[in-house]
């Protein structure tokens, strides 16, 4: 079965995943900013990685739309928690791993083939409202200027 990836204009779904062993991170927590969702594939492999890394590089460029990234695939909280640290990523990467994939299901960014997530991005308005997805595919680094795009036409107009 073939999934399609949610457009703009959808709500979001919410969720709510283990970000530690003790700790979960829902959606809904960020309401009322804007929220950049990663879906990737894998922890520890090079496009994911690479990937990853620019986004925690662009930081500060997010901070001034006031956005929050948070990484989702299949792999465990131990296996995020490890590869986090290694990389010294400064934003939640959440483990969408029992039920298997079952937030990337909900966005339709879910491989069944491969068992993981596609690399899938979305951004969504700090009413909780998708205004921007974007599938790449799986060996291609999809950058940054999607989503900076998108945060910026979302932003609020200041007189």
């Amino acid at each position: 079965m073939t999934t399609t990836l949610l457009k703009a204009g959808t709500p979001a779904p919410d969720f709510s995943l283990l970000s530690t062993p003790d700790q979960k991170v829902s959606l809904s927590e960020f309401l009322g900013t804007p929220v950049v969702l990663v879906f990737y594939p894998a922890d520890w492999s090079p496009v994911c990685g690479d990937q990853l890394g620019l986004y925690n590089e662009l930081l500060p460029e997010f901070s001034e739309f006031k956005a929050q990234i948070i990484g989702i695939s299949v792999d465990g909280v131990w296996c995020h928690l490890a590869f986090s640290k290694d990389r010294k990523y400064h934003f939640p990467l959440l483990a969408d791993f029992e039920p298997k994939g079952a937030v990337a299901r909900l966005y339709g960014a879910y491989n069944e083939k491969a068992g993981e997530s596609e690399r899938a991005l979305f951004v969504i308005d700090t009413t909780g409202i998708i205004r921007w997805s974007y599938l790449s595919p799986v060996g291609v680094n999809p950058g940054a200027d999607g989503i900076l795009k998108a945060l910026a036409s979302i932003a609020e107009v200041k007189p």
